[in-house]
């Protein structure tokens, strides 16, 4: 069964009919053209296909396209709309944080998630008890242990998230 959806995707309404089974990131990549988010495994385990739904970060691939029409999706192109870098994709260039680049839109647009999220104070597994999340390399690397790096990367990676939520 076929449904026609729209998709606020990068900050444009884009109109897309898919199957109602389709996953939001075979709807991104395969309908609209929208290659940033990458397919890894396809079961929400590398997070290679993070993007920002709503302002939430979110594996593309475990998210059904029909249940968010009408919602934003943000993706690592749409962080930066006017061409100037968002902070936190030249602090992966800064700091070394990719290699080969397969899994660094996933890893950038969890890494703004991660930002939001301490920002709003909500705390990990590695938080103490009571207290306010900060941000160090025990944190950063809980919260990002959802996106892999075939490459190893992590160090970087860690730095990258570190100094661009420093620089907020």
């Amino acid at each position: 069964m076929d449904a026609d959806i729209t998709l606020h995707v990068d900050g444009r309404p884009r109109q897309v009919t898919v199957d109602t089974r389709t996953t939001l990131l075979d709807a991104l990549r395969e309908r609209l053209g929208v290659i940033s988010p990458k397919k890894g495994c396809d079961h929400g385990q590398c997070g290679a296909c993070t993007v920002l739904l709503d302002g939430r970060r979110v594996l593309s691939c475990l998210v059904l396209a029909v249940t968010r029409n009408g919602h934003e999706v943000t993706t690592a192109d749409g962080l930066a709309p006017a061409g100037a870098l968002h902070p936190v994709q030249q602090a992966f260039l800064d700091h070394d944080g990719y290699q080969c680049g397969y899994c660094t839109p996933g890893q950038v647009c969890s890494a703004v998630g991660v930002l939001d999220e301490l920002d709003a104070g909500w705390a990990s597994i590695v938080t103490p008890d009571g207290a306010e999340p900060h941000l160090d390399d025990e944190e950063v690397a809980e919260r990002m242990s959802g996106n892999l790096c075939r490459c190893g990367a992590y160090a970087g990676i860690r730095a990258a998230v570190t100094s661009a939520g420093g620089a907020r």
